[in-house]
């Protein structure tokens, strides 16, 4: 299993501020995009988890600003499985502008979570399998 996946986002305008620069909350979604699709490229979708009663909430969200993106910059966001998951799993992130520049590095922590008893559990045999 890969454990990198790479996703294109186009910034559109309602994601900037007065400027036209990304608003720096903004850069959050574009992390859970990117994660969602990590998940999706093997045939796991969040709606499917949640249905089956797992949650995934963050835990942990840290991003470090390096460069500002722009209205209509088309940005690439890599997403990294940082280790194998337990109760927890990691993700490493870059965004890059179209010139390949890094304008961000940031890191999740999510744990996974039953959703009836709101109790943390490990990684489902779903998901391991395919690791």
């Amino acid at each position: 299993m890969e454990k990198t996946n790479k996703i294109n986002i186009r910034v559109r305008y309602s994601e900037t501020d007065k400027m036209g620069v990304v608003y720096h909350g903004n850069y959050a979604q574009y992390l859970e995009i990117a994660r969602v699709e990590w998940l999706r490229k093997f045939g796991v979708s969040y709606r499917w988890m949640e249905e089956n009663g797992v949650m995934l909430p963050v835990v942990s969200l840290q991003i470090n600003y390096k460069k500002s993106a722009r209205y209509d910059d088309v940005l690439t966001v890599q997403a990294t499985l940082k280790k194998k998951p337990t109760v927890k799993i990691e993700f490493d992130y870059y965004i890059f502008d179209e010139n390949g520049e890094i304008l961000v590095e940031a890191n999740t922590v999510l744990a996974f979570i039953d959703s009836n008893t709101f109790r943390p559990i490990r990684c489902p045999d779903y998901i391991l399998n395919k690791l």
